[in-house]
């Protein structure tokens, strides 16, 4: 009852889950252009993730792996559905989602390992992959009810059904660490916790989480996703797109949301994208974000590319930006080797490289 009171309020006041506000970028997150002029490494045809194995860069484009030879990327596996999600395993393994359905373990001590359910329910949207120690995996599945390509249905159908599973190499069991997430996308273990990225609630949340609280980094600009480590015991977070105070308005007008869904193109709602700017009928167009020919500095970034560097507490501490008027964006993972960063744009389809240190 005090709950349902709470929200009442909150919704009239417009505050709480009810505010349209969103954070600026602003100190660590401060704008800039390092991303866009990052070097491009390749051009893929369809990039899903990244993996190191601290000697080798591996990605997953479309039905393939691909291994980096230090000029070109050559074929290492082909599969019979898209690679949704990639991981180095410690025993030289790689671990692969197919189709966000199915998790099956490559080389290694434990080739041939495979799950396609857990807890009962049957993988839909494996959407990103971490090694625990030697014989553990963790994986996110971004939702339940929407396949790995129906991201952004699940976003504007306010879903809440990501769940974040552990699961064992030796037993080939599995075990469901946290469910009723709004969209899991991306996992890492660090330390006794896991942390695991809640797209839609713009945040990142430990797991088993010790003294210093559930919560690991809150209220981000920004939809967060995959994670890796960085060389300095931190953490790389990557972000598929920016947040704008009219996306979170829709979200909260559920009749307009709910007309939209239904009669309009899935590519031209008032929804966050991996790539804009390529087509006249989206929106926000013209005096929405240029005047007199000149990009706005405050024009809301309907596709965004964007790189955070935490600390060790999970604080973040630096960025790499591509803004609105660049071509970088759909960030969704970020590999660190060789004093190099790796950063798959998903939504220009290529992978750059840039100085861990560039910032």
């Amino acid at each position: 009852m005090i709950h349902f009171v709470t929200d009442w309020i909150e919704r009239f006041r417009g505050q709480g889950e009810h505010a349209i506000t969103i954070p600026v970028f602003d100190g660590a997150l401060k704008p800039n252009r390092l991303l866009e002029d990052a070097e491009t490494l390749a051009d893929l045809p369809a990039p899903e993730d990244l993996a190191t194995d601290g000697k080798t860069l591996f990605a997953a484009d479309g039905h393939r792996v691909l291994q980096w030879d230090g000029s070109t990327f050559i074929e290492r596996h082909r599969f019979d559905g898209v690679v949704t999600a990639l991981c180095c395993l410690p025993d030289g393994g790689l671990a692969i989602a197919i189709d966000g359905r199915r998790v099956r373990v490559i080389g290694g001590s434990y080739a041939g390992a495979e799950w396609t359910s857990a807890a009962g329910r049957s993988f839909l949207s494996v959407n990103a992959i971490s090694a625990r120690g030697s014989a553990e995996l963790l994986i996110t599945e971004g939702s339940t009810n929407q396949p790995y390509e129906n991201w952004c249905h699940d976003l504007m159908g306010r879903g809440s059904t990501g769940r974040l599973i552990q699961l064992d190499l030796s037993s080939r069991g599995s075990k469901e660490l946290e469910r009723n997430l709004q969209y899991a996308f991306g996992c890492i273990a660090a330390g006794d916790n896991v942390w695991v990225s809640e797209t839609w609630k713009h945040r990142v949340v430990g797991v088993q989480s010790s003294a210093e609280g559930r919560v690991i980094v809150d209220w981000l600009p920004a939809y967060p996703c995959r994670m890796s480590r960085a060389s300095d015991g931190g953490y790389w977070l990557s972000a598929l797109a920016g947040r704008t105070q009219l996306v979170e308005f829709v979200l909260r007008e559920h009749a307009y949301r709910k007309r939209m869904m239904k009669e309009i193109d899935p590519a031209y709602w008032i929804a966050p994208a991996l790539n804009s700017g390529d087509d006249f009928l989206e929106p926000l167009q013209s005096a929405h974000v240029k005047m007199r020919g000149v990009l706005k500095p405050y024009a809301p970034p309907r596709s965004y590319g964007l790189v955070i560097r935490l600390d060790p507490a999970g604080l973040p501490v630096a960025s790499f930006h591509s803004r609105l008027d660049g071509k970088n964006h759909g960030v969704v993972a970020a590999v660190e080797l060789g004093n190099k960063l790796f950063v798959l744009a998903k939504g220009r389809r290529r992978i750059l490289r840039m100085d861990v240190g560039a910032r």
